[in-house]
């Protein structure tokens, strides 16, 4: 009998979560060693929450700095921030849960409910877009192309579908290769709303938060509402902080305001899972992206799947304005580490790894070595160039924007309205092709007589924004 009862205590120990052997290891926590940290942020500055939990208990619930600098409000371990792209991950368990009720289909058609995005030929499905193999633009990247960035202007979903209307390209074939884009988790947070005929905020406070007790969390749909505890976000300028918060009503790539409290229930919503879905939701959500060569990529549905120094850590950070954020899961040794700033120098995935080498060092393998700091050497001065060729008035119906092509002194520059000077610098062997602010530059010409007949823009997120020269 006594066997019996060992061996019963034994399966209730592991279907509780996490390892009996992490159980095991588990060694007590010097706290001092997570408030060293985070020791630069005070009662003078803005700053950070932290939180982490091993096998679902809290083993450490702390906070950093001050939430409002105007009022004195100190950060504490419920104060709401908004959590960036660790958002992305809510937005695509919506689209999980509409899945596995049969009311859409992971491999439908994205023009099936967006019929707003133009037809590119090969269909661009819904899984391409949760795993960022879409090849869709990244709208704030074109934006801000154009002149008007994310938080200089008031943005709205209605926005999200007139920029990609208008985009006669994607970045490449859907499914072929990789690249970031937060209009994938706008189309899906609208197809959300359109299949199920209500807000999207609405449709995930009833299905996600409601359920797992995430009582602090909720979209920010509305920048204007007001949102008791939560944070000012801020940066850094010589003369001092200043307000950075984002003042748009985009959400489902990012605008998640939630707590690490409660960033700690959802992680442990995939340890125990139950509530809002069974163990293959999980595994559906947690299931990297396949190439059309049907090669494995990295990125699940809102999710980064990987190592860190030896141990599978499945996360995602998030930028927003001045938040920055970090959610780890680290599922052998049943850790999870949530981290979240409101200054944009908050280093959320830094302090998320540093929390995590002082809680399992045991079970980590070698720090990876820092490279040396390459030698400064000085640039050789630029031989003259001849850009007569180049100026001239270029024009993109993509972004709505013109640029106009300028020789100031020895060198090229481009304008934009109202008062943007870009400058150029040659990039290499190809004359025609210059680095920039903007990105890479890459003037085209006609192949029958060389005329240069428009520019192309390249970032991480637009491949190949054209411009026709008029």
């Amino acid at each position: 009998m006594r066997f019996i009862a060992l061996f019963i205590a034994l399966v209730g120990a592991l279907l509780a979560g996490g390892s009996l052997s992490a159980r095991q290891a588990m060694p007590a926590i010097d706290l001092s060693k997570i408030d060293a940290i985070f020791s630069r942020w005070t009662t003078a500055t803005p700053g950070c929450a932290v939180g982490a939990s091993v096998n679902g208990k809290l083993v450490v619930n702390k906070a950093y700095g001050m939430a409002d600098l105007e009022h004195d409000v100190p950060n504490t371990a419920e104060t709401i921030f908004e959590a960036g792209s660790v958002s992305k991950q809510f937005t695509a368990a919506g689209v999980l849960l509409l899945a596995r009720e049969g009311k859409l289909s992971l491999d439908d058609p994205v023009r099936k409910y967006v019929p707003e995005l133009p037809d590119y030929g090969s269909p661009i499905l819904i899984r391409h877009m949760l795993t960022h193999m879409s090849g869709l633009r990244d709208w704030g990247s074109v934006m801000a192309i154009a002149g008007w960035p994310r938080t200089s202007r008031v943005y709205t979903h209605a926005h999200v579908l007139d920029i990609v209307s208008r985009q006669s390209m994607p970045n490449f074939p859907a499914g072929t290769q990789y690249s970031y884009s937060n209009t994938g988790y706008n189309l899906a947070a609208i197809i959300i709303a359109r299949v199920t005929g209500k807000p999207f905020a609405e449709f995930e406070q009833e299905r996600l938060f409601k359920p797992l007790g995430m009582t602090h969390t909720s979209w920010r749909d509305d920048f204007t509402r007001v949102v008791k505890g939560r944070a000012i976000a801020y940066e850094a300028r010589p003369d001092g902080f200043h307000q950075d918060m984002p003042f748009e009503n985009i959400h489902g790539n990012g605008g998640l305001l939630t707590t690490v409290g409660d960033l700690l229930k959802w992680n442990q919503h995939f340890t125990t899972p139950g509530i809002i879905g069974d163990t293959s939701f999980v595994k559906a959500q947690e299931t990297v992206g396949i190439f059309n060569n049907n090669q494995p990529g990295t990125y699940a549905m809102g999710l980064v799947v990987g190592t860190y120094r030896g141990v599978k850590q499945i996360d995602h950070s998030g930028s927003t304005a001045g938040y920055r954020a970090h959610l780890a899961r680290y599922p052998d040794q049943g850790l999870s580490v949530a981290v979240l700033c409101n200054v944009s120098t908050g280093a959320a995935t830094q302090y998320a790894h540093d929390v995590v080498d002082a809680v399992i060092p045991s079970a980590l393998g070698p720090a990876p070595a820092r490279p040396a700091p390459a030698p400064a050497t000085p640039a050789a001065p630029a031989a003259p160039r001849d850009f007569a060729a180049y100026p001239g008035t270029y024009v993109s119906d993509d972004a709505e924007t013109t640029l106009i092509a300028a020789i100031e002194g020895n060198g090229l520059v481009l304008k934009r309205r109202p008062d943007t000077v870009i400058r150029l610098t040659p990039a290499g062997a190809n004359p025609d092709v210059f680095t920039s602010s903007l990105g890479q530059i890459s003037f085209r010409r006609d192949a029958p007589n060389g005329k240069i007949i428009g520019l192309s823009v390249r970032q991480d997120r637009v491949w190949n924004l054209l411009f026709e020269r008029r």
